[in-house]
């Protein structure tokens, strides 16, 4: 693994900064969520997919139903938090793993669930932005490990 230099050290502080805002996009915890906010973490042609399904979503598609849900919907102090993640960065492009953690109550009911995220970032003027993610949620048939064992140990290829 390379030396990381303090460049490469922003560039990580960076990232987590993006990842840390995109989960607290969803969360209606403590007021509303504020989906929307994706806008200015993603690029606008950003593609999210749903691995379980599969579904496929622009990030307009991606955040019109959520704001809905969050909001006035069915969905009631939500909270979604990463709890381990391994970043890569290669120049101008990163890869991120997350694993996360969600709770809320869904039309009355209480839940609490894990799951897996992995993000595309690149590096725009603008700073890190994200170009892709695919999640994968806790089910049956796939519980998602309890933590990435090389968790905060960025490796950077120059």
């Amino acid at each position: 693994m390379d030396n990381i230099s303090q460049d490469n050290e922003a560039d990580l502080a960076a990232i987590d900064a993006v990842i840390a805002a995109f989960f607290g996009a969803f969360t209606n915890k403590h007021g509303p969520a504020d989906p929307g906010r994706l806008r200015a973490l993603t690029i606008a042609q950003c593609v999210i997919v749903k691995a379980s399904a599969p579904e496929v979503y622009g990030l307009e598609d991606f955040i019109a139903p959520r704001a809905k849900l969050l909001n006035g919907g069915p969905l009631a102090e939500f909270e979604e938090v990463e709890t381990s993640s391994s970043t890569d960065i290669f120049g101008n492009i990163a890869q991120r793993l997350s694993l996360y953690r969600k709770s809320g109550i869904l039309s009355g009911n209480r839940f609490a669930a894990t799951g897996v995220n992995q993000f595309l970032l690149v590096r725009m003027d603008a700073g890190w932005k994200i170009a892709a993610v695919t999640w994968d949620d806790e089910r049956e048939g796939f519980v998602p490990p309890r933590s990435i064992a090389v968790a905060r140990h960025p490796v950077v290829h120059n």
